[in-house]
């Protein structure tokens, strides 16, 4: 139960890019959820406490918390956590359907992405440069790849060889629900792709049967936990002045994309969202860029 916990938290982090605060709050309320259902299995005699955790089990722990005079927001966050949580379970094959997936609980305001500029960006992306190992040209292309397709993390480590074409500029990737996708890419990460493949993966594989295209020095496929931790590395020297996560990456270039003239529905099945209304929220960080247009466009704003 604890690791299953452990490796959500992880997700959340490197996979959604979540604030440090909320990453506490969502493990501070798993496990007062664990502690709950392992009391609940234990009064049942129940072995594995998740197998028999139901709809009527997350009522009896909302009466516990209401019992105990949580506040509705915190509550709410609460059930958002476990939902969430059991969605992680389904996804990795733990459990088979979400026993919570269709109690409802209050909405709360999505918050919004935190993209960071286009200077910033070009001096994250300089940082693996500054560096002659192989690591370091498995890095770069990382980097291009990530910010030049926008692919969520656990889509770039599941890629294999066979997954990039670099000569055409394409790459093919999975995203929720197995559906496939073609992103083009431009030249600067075609080249350091290509890099990498032919100076540095040669050497980083151990096994002829190893098909990931990602490797770490074990020689075998990065995971998404070893690629935070080889961002946070870069963007320490960069001396980026804010947070960095892999998700930064996609929050920018949706966010840049944007910026530079992209249509919405162009974006969309760039970052493979299923619905319009999951990439509208980057339309609220062209703001600023349409004021400065305004500003120099128009001639009573002069």
């Amino acid at each position: 139960m604890r690791e299953a916990i452990r490796d959500f938290i992880d997700y959340l982090a490197v996979e959604r890019g979540l604030s440090q605060n909320t990453i506490e709050a969502y493990r501070n309320d798993l496990q007062q959820l664990a502690i709950f259902i392992q009391k609940e299995a234990t009064k049942l005699g129940v072995i594995t406490p998740w197998a028999g955790f139901n709809r009527q089990s997350m009522l009896s722990y909302l009466l516990n918390l209401k019992e105990r005079n949580y506040a509705p927001t915190t509550v709410a966050r609460k059930v958002a956590a476990a939902k969430s949580f059991f969605n992680f379970m389904v996804s990795e094959g733990i459990i088979k359907t979400n026993p919570i997936g269709d109690m409802g609980s209050p909405r709360a305001g999505k918050s919004l992405p935190k993209p960071i500029s286009v200077s910033q960006v070009r001096r994250l992306l300089e940082q693996p440069t500054k560096l002659s190992t192989l690591e370091a040209k498995r890095d770069k292309a990382m980097l291009e790849l990530l910010y030049a397709s926008g692919m969520r993390v656990s889509e770039l480590v599941s890629l294999n060889l066979n997954d990039i074409d670099t000569g055409s500029g394409y790459v093919r990737c999975f995203g929720k629900g197995h559906k496939e996708r073609l992103i083009p890419i431009h030249k600067q990460a075609a080249l350091a792709v290509d890099e990498y493949i032919n100076e540095a993966r040669s050497r980083l594989v151990h096994s002829d049967t190893e098909s990931a295209l990602f490797l770490n020095a074990r020689g075998e496929r990065l995971t998404r936990q070893g690629l935070w931790q080889i961002l946070k590395g870069h963007a320490k020297s960069a001396e980026l002045d804010t947070e960095i996560t892999p998700h930064t990456l996609r929050h920018s270039f949706a966010t840049h994309m944007l910026n530079g003239g992209a249509d919405l529905r162009s974006v969309q099945e760039l970052l493979g969202h299923a619905n319009i209304s999951t990439t509208q929220i980057y339309t609220h960080l062209t703001t600023e860029h349409i004021r400065s247009s305004y500003e120099k466009s128009h001639p009573r704003a002069k």
